[in-house]
């Protein structure tokens, strides 16, 4: 169809042409309910739009669930307007006009694409398609046998069209192709044989071990930047991160230009060489305390939900039997119901049926009563457990306490701080005295001379240097307090929040059941007053 762009009126995608596309595939038979909810965009999970001469792709983003698309036999020109379907598994856009493989990238749970009988003539921007499995782009413009290549990275590839294209005609193409494909099971409509397979890899072993060799070491790389990431995903968890490195002490000096310059003092390189090494000590202990309490934080998580399930598996049981009970009774009284008639032993029988759903209500909420007593104390309990690990997590942290044995501390690190600015600002103090009593004494580079050119200033520059570093330390402390009191809140408020949500579930449950036997018992009377 791509061939009669001229003869034919083109479309663009509306709401009227999916509608119709919707509503033509819905069985005939369907009631009014069942047709509405067929209908609904947000519920459509397949769709054919081919044949409707159709240029540009648009207003296809309502419909979020569908896996299922054909878009073939069009005039298509770009491949546009898909990036809201980021369910779609199957796309059909053989037979258009498409030039370049682009806009598929949100697609990454596409399974099976066709690109067969397009204008294609490179393949690309196909990196985040890495559950492929089908690929035809057969009979494109084609025409650079090595372009092939680029497919190595869709790893779940098993079945490739390339037939039709120029590119085919290459000498070795097929042994090429498997060569470089090897996970290959079906290329070009035919199965690949293991002969073949064999003869592919000796033939073009020079060419594929570099790639495998690369591919190896970026693959590598990979998972090492994916364990470092999931590393720092935990330490984030644990409000941890960065305190296993001298990242935080790094930071304290990143921008103090002024303390590089005074290294070159007399006894400053000593400092400068204990400091760290005390600073990053207590930084590692903060850390190991921290995934210490994270692991409590999470055992004490996981006691609550465990014994909030086992309460709960306790109460269904007994919920169960109850009805079970109930049920048995009652199905033989509807029986005899239906059979009564409307006499005097009719009515007694109903009357008792009544009583006995009133009985049944009565014991399920009781139950539920019994049950939510139960979990509400849990409940109390779970949030005395998580106010004192909060708690305590922040006072050692803190090391509020005077008798506090703690010792990884913040108030640690800004001791540290405390007492490296004293001793520079003692060695500064006894630099300014030596060059009052020699002002020409030049064993002290020109840029550190300038900074004791006035005795105010360098005092100055220290003393802002040492309170940023104060407020930096200050500024960690408060972010793993913070984050300690905003697990405290969440999850004590998902804790209540989940029960309230359970409560209200159930009580509508049980409320709707009771209605449902009262209608089942006052239909035995109107059927009989029908007969």
């Amino acid at each position: 169809m791509s061939q009669f762009l001229s003869s034919i009126e083109p479309n663009i995608i509306d709401d009227e042409m999916v509608q119709k596309a919707i509503e033509e595939k819905c069985p005939e038979d369907l009631g009014d309910l069942a047709r509405r909810e067929c209908t609904n965009w947000k519920f459509v999970t397949e769709l054919q739009l081919s044949f409707k001469s159709i240029l540009q792709i648009d207003n296809l983003w309502p419909l979020e669930n569908l896996t299922k698309l054909q878009l073939d036999n069009n005039i298509i020109e770009k491949i546009e307007g898909l990036q809201s379907l980021v369910h779609l598994v199957w796309l059909d856009l053989s037979f258009n006009n498409i030039e370049v493989i682009e806009g598929l990238d949100t697609l990454v749970k596409l399974q099976d694409l066709s690109l067969y009988s397009n204008r294609i003539s490179k393949i690309e921007h196909m990196d985040t398609l890495q559950e492929l499995q089908i690929f035809s782009i057969g009979k494109n413009n084609l025409t650079i046998l090595e372009d092939v290549v680029y497919l190595r990275r869709l790893k779940s590839l098993r079945t490739l069209n390339l037939s039709g294209n120029p590119l085919c005609n290459e000498e070795h193409y097929t042994l090429f192709v498997v060569a470089h494909l090897p996970s290959l099971v079906y290329l070009d409509f035919k199965i690949v044989r293991d002969s073949t397979r064999k003869a592919a890899a000796l033939k073009y072993q020079d060419l594929t071990k570099p790639l495998e060799q690369e591919e190896a070491r970026v693959l590598a790389l990979q998972e090492a930047q994916e364990a470092k990431q999931k590393e720092l995903e935990y330490h984030q968890t644990a409000f941890v991160e960065y305190l296993n490195s001298s990242l935080l002490f790094d930071s304290l000096y990143e921008e103090d230009r002024e303390a590089a310059k005074l290294a070159s003092l007399p006894g400053v390189e000593d400092l400068l060489q204990a400091y760290p090494k005390e600073f990053v000590s207590v930084c590692e202990n903060l850390y190991n305390y921290g995934l210490e309490e994270y692991e409590k934080r999470e055992a004490e998580v996981s006691k609550f939900y465990k014994r909030l399930h086992e309460i709960l598996a306790v109460n269904q049981e007994e919920s169960k039997r109850i009805i079970s009970d109930f049920k048995s009774r009652n199905q033989r009284r509807l029986d005899e119901l239906y059979q009564a008639g409307s006499g005097n032993l009719a009515e007694s029988e109903r009357a008792q049926g009544k009583e006995d759903i009133r009985q049944l209500w009565d014991a399920l909420m009781t139950l539920e009563a019994l049950v939510s007593n139960d979990l509400e104390e849990l409940l109390q309990d779970f949030k005395r457990s998580i106010d004192v690990i909060a708690s305590t997590f922040t006072e050692n942290i803190q090391g509020i306490y005077p008798f506090h044995t703690m010792f990884c501390t913040f108030n640690q690190c800004r001791d540290l701080e405390n007492e490296h600015h004293e001793k520079l600002m003692g060695i500064v103090i006894a630099t300014l005295e030596k060059l009052d009593m020699d002002p020409f004494d030049e064993s002290l580079p020109d840029d550190v001379r300038r900074l004791f050119e006035d005795k105010n200033t360098i005092v100055n520059i220290i003393n802002t240097s040492h309170s940023i570093r104060l407020r930096k330390i200050d500024k960690r402390e408060s972010d793993m307090l913070c984050n300690i009191y905003q697990w405290q809140i969440s999850e004590t408020e998902k804790a209540f929040q989940t029960e309230s949500d359970r409560n209200r579930a159930c009580l509508g449950k049980i409320l709707c059941f009771i209605n449902t036997l009262q209608k089942e018992l006052d239909n035995t009377m109107i059927l009989k007053a029908k007969e």
